[in-house]
């Protein structure tokens, strides 16, 4: 067993940018599936249209996190060998792809008409998916450390080494 906490590669000033980034496409897909949620309440298309901007801007934000915890996940072998890290990875393409789909739904039936039942559906299933992968990330982080400074390094930064 290695001495030290697995590392993050990605990150600015001993801060990992993964988990910065991550709760951005989460945050982003989740509401879209409220607001799915509220136009099939309301009947407002304005609720549909916004679930359409949801989408897009937690695809662009999932990129980015993407790029983020990939560089994680290859840059450093103690990662890779984490179960975990390969559930969180494999987990998160996959709820891409499915808002990809989703998004695709809805350019061809409009926002209003890809919503029901397609479209509704894959942000029900997206929204599981995460809960599952933001579970394997907490584990990965809580029970695992990675990322988090070594006792030792962090005591050099506190004495301001």
């Amino acid at each position: 067993m290695s001495d030290h906490n697995p590392q993050s590669t990605a990150k600015i000033a001993g801060h990992p940018l993964h988990p910065m980034i991550v709760p951005f496409p989460i945050a982003f897909f989740v509401s879209a599936l409220v607001t799915d949620l509220i136009y099939l309440a309301t009947d407002r298309a304005g609720f549909a249209d916004a679930s359409v901007w949801l989408i897009g801007a937690g695809l662009a934000a999932a990129a980015l996190a993407g790029i983020l915890g990939l560089a994680d996940f290859l840059g450093d072998r103690m990662v890779r060998g984490m179960s975990q890290a390969w559930m969180h990875l494999v987990g998160n393409g996959i709820a891409v792809l499915l808002e990809i789909a989703n998004l695709a739904v809805r350019a061809v039936g409009g926002a209003q008409g890809g919503l029901a039942p397609t479209g509704i559906v894959l942000s029900a299933i997206v929204t599981a998916v995460l809960v599952f992968t933001g579970w394997m990330g907490g584990e990965m982080v809580y029970r695992r450390h990675v990322g988090v400074a070594d006792a030792a390094e962090a005591k050099v930064r506190v004495r301001g080494r």
